[in-house]
């Protein structure tokens, strides 16, 4: 049997192919069910009268639709959720909150950070995916697209123009990453 040389060499202790579907699968429905809570806790400070309202709506539903495909995914492969799911309920309500009560510019600021990091995250995912897993791919590319396009309407509604954009923007980068890396192994 020859080796592909740009297949990665698998070593002692790293995860099965399962076990890395397994933690693909947990950190994606943690990741979605995170951005709903952050949505919900924006709309929640805003008011459902903000200009702002319908867009963050219309964002929020298509997280809900992500969610409910992760949940049925970890169902029918028999994947655990996260163990830190309770905390995420409550932190990523907190975070959507708190930046909607700094203005519906620091929501937006929320909004792009996040949706940069699920975009590299996807991104990074739909490349290690082998061509068995072609719908899982199709899924991912789906629901980046949509990232993407949360991402571009909160620049489009002034998220850079949130006074400490660059450190908002990289203090939130910081706890998504982390809360990825987390989310897999918890």
């Amino acid at each position: 049997m020859t080796r592909n040389p740009e297949a990665p060499s698998v070593l002692p202790g790293d995860p099965s192919a399962k076990d890395q579907r397994a933690r693909l699968l947990r950190v994606d429905h943690a990741g979605e069910y995170g951005a709903a809570r952050i949505y919900r806790g924006q709309l929640d400070v805003l008011g459902a009268s903000h200009p702002l309202s319908a867009t963050i709506q219309h964002m929020e539903a298509q997280e809900g639709r992500h969610l409910a495909t992760f949940d049925n995914l970890l169902r029918e492969q028999q994947v655990r959720p996260t163990a830190l799911g309770p905390f995420w309920h409550v932190a990523g309500y907190a975070l959507g909150a708190a930046t909607a009560l700094m203005g519906p510019k620091a929501a937006m600021a929320c909004t792009a950070a996040v949706e940069e990091v699920i975009d590299d995250h996807y991104s990074a995912q739909i490349k290690a995916l082998g061509p068995e897993d072609q719908e899982l791919t199709r899924t991912l590319e789906d629901f980046r697209a949509e990232e993407n396009e949360h991402r571009q309407t909160a620049l489009d509604h002034g998220a850079a123009d949130t006074p400490g954009y660059r450190l908002l923007s990289g203090a939130i980068k910081t706890g998504c990453r982390a809360a990825i890396w987390l989310s897999q192994r918890v």
